[in-house]
């Protein structure tokens, strides 16, 4: 299960336990949080093809990363196979040392030109798409799809096969549906089958990967060659070292409540130093969440963050909190309202 070092082609990687790309979160404070743990490969949020190879600002300052971060990779999105190659380009020339295609965002605003999952109902576009970037550049190359559009139309194991292909190193899936969204459980019989259907191409299991033993069940259930943490990293940036330990037969490592506040300041310093004030405060308060929702009555606290305006003031917040009284291994049920 658990391999070190793993390899994706001839690039050498730590472990063959990998962090998600994660629009809207893994940024580079976040990524900061994660990759103190030692992944095999983390990746950066993911970004347009049209807007990289016009040089949006902001579009680059989603690539934003540092040396101590390597091995890192980008995640390209787009439906315009003729962008691919040249959007490709630009990330290696970054430093960047994998790109993977997406063909598994799920949202509205993505699948609407036919990007993200979108591309599940054109497979002919995933394969054009996917040769032009790997005839693009000399890194890596790797791909993250759902299962399939829906429950009636489940492509993995095609997709599989053309990806396997076109060249592409790796094969990320997503056991849901792009109708499922993020609701339900992930079937993980979808991966099996996908690895079931790969003569050469790695394949990565993703979905419900919550702790270090359902990272363990996942192996075993698929067969999978490597894992990616998605949701499972927030609030747990720890969680990579909990699967290395768990693998490896070492006894599970304590956390306690002095170490999600500990985690959660360090979170809070990097995001102050990197966003402007505003949108820290404002990104506070979601991160807050991630690292409470597990403790035992911290209900009154994580609204304490969710009114608050100014980073001093979610500092003293945290500071002040009895976490000595707080209970983080009987998580307290979260009500739709103090989700966050």
């Amino acid at each position: 299960m658990l391999k070190r070092p793993f390899y994706l082609g001839s690039l050498e990687l730590p472990s063959n336990i990998f962090c998600a790309p994660l629009a809207g979160c893994s940024d580079l404070p976040f990524r900061r949080m994660t990759t103190a743990f030692q992944p095999g490969l983390v990746y950066c949020e993911m970004i347009k093809m049209d807007a990289l190879v016009r040089h949006d600002p902001h579009t680059y300052r989603l690539l934003d990363y540092e040396t101590s971060m390597h091995p890192i990779g980008a995640q390209l999105c787009g439906s315009k196979p003729q962008l691919a190659g040249k959007s490709a380009k630009i990330l290696e020339d970054l430093g960047f040392d994998v790109i993977d295609l997406n063909c598994g965002c799920p949202v509205d605003k993505v699948t609407k030109d036919g990007s993200g999952s979108g591309m599940l109902k054109n497979l002919n576009l995933v394969g054009e798409t996917l040769s032009n970037i790997i005839a693009a550049v000399k890194i890596p190359v790797t791909i993250k799809i759902r299962a399939g559009w829906d429950e009636q139309s489940i492509v993995g194991p095609e997709i599989v096969q053309i990806a396997e292909k076109a060249g592409a190193k790796a094969i990320a899936i997503h056991g849901r549906t792009r109708e499922q969204g993020y609701k339900g459980h992930a079937n993980w019989d979808w991966i099996r089958d996908c690895k079931q259907a790969a003569k050469n191409i790695l394949v990565i299991g993703n979905g419900d990967l919550f702790d270090a033993a359902s990272v363990e069940r996942m192996f075993l259930h698929t067969g999978c060659d490597a894992v990616l943490l998605s949701r499972g990293t927030f609030g747990a940036p720890w969680i990579i070292e909990d699967v290395y330990n768990h693998l490896s037969g070492q006894p599970p490592k304590p956390r306690l409540a002095v170490d999600y506040r500990d985690a959660l300041l360090q979170h809070l310093e990097y995001v102050s130093l990197y966003h402007a004030p505003r949108k820290a405060a404002m990104d506070l308060r979601r991160i807050g969440c991630w690292y409470l929702k597990k403790g035992q009555g911290t209900r009154k606290l994580r609204e304490s963050l969710n009114k608050s305006r100014t980073l001093p003031e979610i500092r003293e917040l945290i500071l002040n909190y009895p976490w000595h009284e707080t209970d983080f291994s009987t998580p307290e049920p979260m009500t739709e309202e103090a989700e966050c």
